[in-house]
């Protein structure tokens, strides 16, 4: 199991609270990357169901799906778990820096697909009876937010892994990590923190709906017909959340704090995958 640290899926079932705390509750167990495929199609038609409670109605048009995005990830940024750099050590025992990352932007990458391959396989039952593809467009934000959430866990621990210093956890540290994934650069620990809500206010939040259209633009291959749409939407996934880590490393690099090598490992099976 690699992800032990983490927040998963066993206790989303019952969640308690409603609204924003329940939805980033399921997000944060689509985080995972070690839940079976079964379970990540069941999370994913959570957070569908989720979206329809909360009275999204008219997700038919773009600028509204784009606006509940980013509002959506405004709210559930604070509830992504990012491992410390002594977590990562652990699950992930005698990997330098390099080869730590590596391994991260590979863990997340498949993760990312294989939520593209979920919301593919529930867009095949959506083409099987008519009447449920009316919830197509929910479906789409909601693997977007989900990919996002997933992409922006990868961004916090990158910067765990480069001696990036991130905020404190909570508002602060959300709103580092969003900016610094809609902008693809390292967080500036010069510039002070401000709330969520008045950094997606101003340019931050331009780059962040820009970003997130795009990603809405290309997660339409997910409505392929039968289960087409799963293997392009996964491919896509994989590919963007590769690119995206590729373009954050550059910046990272150049701000990191350069650190020796981990002692081995003692011998036995790694914890990590």
């Amino acid at each position: 199991m690699s992800d032990r640290g983490d927040t998963t899926d066993g206790g989303t079932d019952d969640l308690g609270a409603t609204g924003a705390g329940e939805l980033g509750a399921t997000v944060a167990a689509l985080t995972a990357d070690d839940i079976e495929p079964a379970r990540r199609r069941q999370l994913l038609t959570r957070m569908v169901g989720q979206a329809r409670v909360r009275g999204i109605s008219d997700l038919f048009k773009p600028r509204a799906a784009v606006r509940w995005m980013v509002d959506t990830v405004a709210e559930v940024a604070p509830h992504i778990p990012v491992r410390d750099l002594d977590t990562l050590r652990q699950h992930f025992p005698g990997l330098d820096d390099a080869a730590l990352a590596d391994r991260l932007i590979r863990n997340a990458s498949r993760t990312t697909a294989a939520i593209g391959a979920a919301g593919g396989g529930v867009a095949a039952v959506e083409w099987a009876v008519a009447p449920t593809l009316l919830s197509a467009p929910v479906l789409l934000a909601a693997e977007t937010v989900a990919v996002v959430a997933v992409e922006l866990k990868l961004v916090g621990e990158l910067h765990e892994v480069h001696g990036v210093e991130l905020p404190p956890g909570g508002s602060q540290r959300a709103v580092a990590l969003v900016h610094s994934w809609a902008t693809q650069r390292g967080v500036n620990p010069m510039v002070p923190g401000v709330g969520v809500g008045a950094v997606l206010g101003t340019a931050a939040r331009k780059e962040l709906r820009d970003m997130l259209l795009r990603r809405f633009g290309r997660n339409l291959t997910t409505l392929g017909p039968l289960l087409t749409g799963a293997a392009v939407a996964s491919f896509l996934n994989r590919r963007a959340t590769q690119q995206m880590a590729d373009q954050l490393q550059v910046d990272l690099r150049r701000r990191g704090i350069a650190r020796p090598a981990p002692p081995s490992a003692l011998p036995g099976p790694p914890t990590g995958t």
